[in-house]
């Protein structure tokens, strides 16, 4: 059977029992997480698969104990991990759940089965361990691929560093049969170090003051690992690096050509202590080749990548934890957690850059591994995206949310100074909106934003921390805390006060995201001269600049028309944030406006000042076609309920009332022709910057063309912005 480098290695307690037979399992397999994968089974020196006929979740419960893993979670037939190598050894598994080893099990037999190797047997076990499993190597002569596996991995910092957040500095230690032991650094390389330095968050690694710690080392009382550990540097956690020799442990004579294991590790930028001035030194702010978008939490998100002055996607094709660990360093994170396709974390928008990347895992960026620039069949419904390791700041430390029917939603209190003493406290609702509230989420590791709110008395919060601790608070939703946002510091001004006022949140693991067709726009955009008598609705919605007022009814307006297409291309519906009982009806046009305004329709000067009057306007939100194989919810008729399915777009056509800027008044020129979405951010998205979309317009007098239209705040400078 040949070995993977992706398989993981998983050593197996001998039994007690003298008449069973010794084996060993791992769990195997491509597109996995380290506790899940297909069985695989050590025995009479030859790796083998165990196969799904009568195989249970008590069988799986067996695999897992025997692992060191607290249960089972589920088991998967089928091969659905992959087809192993080599023989089938067991078939015909029958399991109580009691058994210590999974040969101890009823079956046919090592080695008797009649099965082929689409029917290998996977498990998934829980992510917990068993509290004091002992790793012990049962078949070290026979198998010397075997990964480390312990019960828990720490940085332990010097006393004079444990205050510094983060903990980039310190001892490694591995817990293991319920001890925390050292590991002995004969043999210890920079490739050990950069995996672990990956785990906690930290894209790189430095040297640090090895007299320091060999005095310190000299003092204290040391308790070994048994093991050495080898790395190649790309494995995303320690667990996946394989063993290395044997330690002996010979008491305080253990490691004496040695110490116990030192790291340091290089924070990223957002995440360097603000104290330090050398690290602000050390980076240069440069255009970014890549960044994430669509990701609720820090470190998440899909990948998207420049290339001529364009953000585009990552095809999914080929997508792996190597690739993903490059992104991850590349902007600042530690290694991946996980490399995610088929646009989990939302679908992009604009073309598809990279195809089948593959990457060595030591590049600097992504944009230097190689990749296929063909990328015919990829769409963005195969968008990849990565989760990052992130440095423990202990942000959720400082804020809490308090009196909701779940863990989701509440009061928002913060961790505030008051008479020299930290106490907690309420944050001031004036001003306190969706930004506001999607720092909150994201600062607590709870999602997005569902809601703000500036009245909370319906929760019941503590009454110890009523009194109002923060006030003044503006987000520009991209921090990492609440504390990072503009407020008035130490002098708290609060004209309604705490109480039934404080501010509030409720969080949600999803959210929708809007995005304009910017080339439908660009293709239906023309001038119509209509007269003020078929103009009457939109006068009544103030659709018109302000110098049709008193205008004569034979009078004509130019009006600047075009269509808009708004698909959600997000993981939840878009839904007005109004219950139906406040929606506006327009008699007019005999319909419910949901939201007062749902977008800004502008044209601009190209230093950016307004140059005719735009409008809010506000339309019935409702599903007008569907990808594929989606049912529409939303319909506007019959005072329906209102909003934007998942997958779903609504289009407003040239021809509706309002659909259009009043250009009655503007003298012939160049300008910028600006629409934005959701422009008050009443609604949370996972992603505000492509709710902007720009074009560039020429106006003779007569005509108008319009071109160069893109999603984003800025318009390129060779387009003259």
């Amino acid at each position: 059977l040949s070995v993977s480098p992706s398989l993981c290695f998983l050593l197996a307690v001998k039994s007690s029992d003298s008449s069973t037979p010794v084996i060993q399992l791992r769990l195997a397999g491509e597109k996995r997480k380290h506790y899940e994968g297909r069985v695989e089974v050590y025995y009479n020196g030859e790796w083998g698969t165990v196969c799904d006929d009568d195989f249970s979740i008590y069988a799986a419960q067996v695999v897992c104990r025997q692992l060191g893993y607290l249960d089972a979670v589920s088991w998967h037939p089928s091969s659905k991990y992959g087809r192993g190598e080599g023989r089938i050894w067991l078939d015909n598994v029958h399991c109580s759940g009691r058994e210590s080893s999974l040969a101890q099990c009823e079956s046919n037999g090592f080695g008797v089965s009649d099965c082929k190797h689409t029917e290998d047997v996977g498990v998934v076990c829980s992510q917990k361990r068993i509290p004091g499993f002992r790793f012990i190597n049962t078949l070290a002569n026979s198998v010397e691929t075997a990964n480390v596996q312990v019960e828990d991995i720490r940085i332990r910092a010097t006393y004079s560093h444990r205050k510094r957040i983060p903990i980039t500095e310190g001892f490694v230690e591995v817990k293991d049969g319920g001890k925390w032991r050292q590991i002995c650094n004969e043999g210890w390389t920079e490739m050990n170090t950069r995996v672990v330095c990956g785990m906690y968050g930290f894209p790189g690694e430095k040297g640090y003051n090895t007299r320091a710690y060999k005095l310190l080392a000299k003092r204290r009382r040391k308790n070994y690992w048994g093991h050495s550990v080898n790395c190649t540097g790309n494995e995303a956690e320690l667990s996946d690096c394989k063993l290395g020799r044997e330690v002996e442990l010979k008491g305080n004579r253990t490691c004496e050509q040695g110490m116990p294991v030192v790291i340091s590790c290089i924070p990223g930028r957002a995440f360097a202590p603000s104290v330090s001035a050398g690290f602000r030194k050390a980076y240069r702010v440069e255009q970014p080749l890549v960044r994430l978008r669509g990701g609720a939490m820090i470190g998440e998100g899909r990948v998207e990548v420049l290339k001529n002055g364009e953000w585009g996607t990552v095809c999914d094709d080929n997508w792996n934890i190597r690739a993903a660990t490059v992104v991850c360093r590349e902007l600042g994170f530690g290694s991946a957690k996980e490399a995610l396709t088929g646009g989990q974390l939302g679908q992009g928008i604009g073309p598809v850059h990279m195809n089948e990347v593959e990457c060595s895992g030591f590049e600097k960026s992504l944009t230097e591994c190689f990749f296929n620039r063909d990328v015919l069949g990829c769409s963005h419904e195969e968008d990849a995206a990565v989760r990052c390791n992130v440095p423990a700041m202990g942000f959720h430390t400082r804020l809490r949310l308090s009196g909701g029917r779940n863990p989701y939603e509440g009061r928002v209190e913060v961790l505030g100074e008051r008479n020299g003493s930290l106490v907690w406290g309420t944050v001031c609702s004036d001003s306190w909106g969706t930004m506001e509230a999607m720092v909150v989420c994201r600062q607590l590791g709870l999602g997005f934003a569902s809601n703000a709110f500036q009245e909370t008395w319906y929760w019941q919060g503590d009454s110890s921390a009523d009194a109002v601790v923060m006030s003044g608070v503006r987000c520009s939703g991209t921090e990492l805390t609440l504390d990072q946002c503009l407020h008035h510091g130490k002098h708290i001004h609060c004209p309604r006060g705490g109480g039934r006022f404080a501010a509030g949140v409720s969080c949600t693991e999803t959210a929708p995201d809007l995005v304009l067709n910017a080339q439908v726009v660009e293709q239906t955009t023309y001038l119509e001269d209509r007269p003020m008598y078929a103009l009457q609705c939109a006068q009544e919605e103030n659709c018109l600049s302000s110098s049709a007022k008193g205008a004569d009814t034979n009078s004509y307006r130019r009006l600047l028309r075009f269509s808009s297409q708004i698909h959600n291309n997000g993981r939840s519906d878009f839904r007005p944030r109004a219950g139906h009982q406040s929606w506006i009806w327009h008699e007019c046009h005999r319909h419910f406006h949901s939201m007062e305004v749902f977008t800004h329709y502008d044209l601009l000067s190209l230093n950016g000042t307004k140059v005719a009057e735009g409008h809010k306007a506000s339309f019935c939100l409702e599903d007008t076609y569907c990808d594929e194989g989606i049912q529409k919810t939303y319909v506007c008729a019959n005072f329906g309920s209102q909003g934007i399915t998942v997958g779903c777009w609504d289009t407003y056509r040239h021809d509706i009332d309002c659909q259009w800027i009043d250009v009655t008044d503007v003298k012939p020129g160049d300008y910028i022709f600006q629409v934005v979405i959701n422009p008050n951010y009443e609604v949370a998205e996972s992603d505000y910057t492509n709710n902007i979309m720009k074009c560039r317009c020429r106006y003779d007098g007569n005509r108008i063309w319009t071109y160069n239209c893109h999603i984003g705040k800025t318009v390129p400078n060779q387009y003259g912005s």
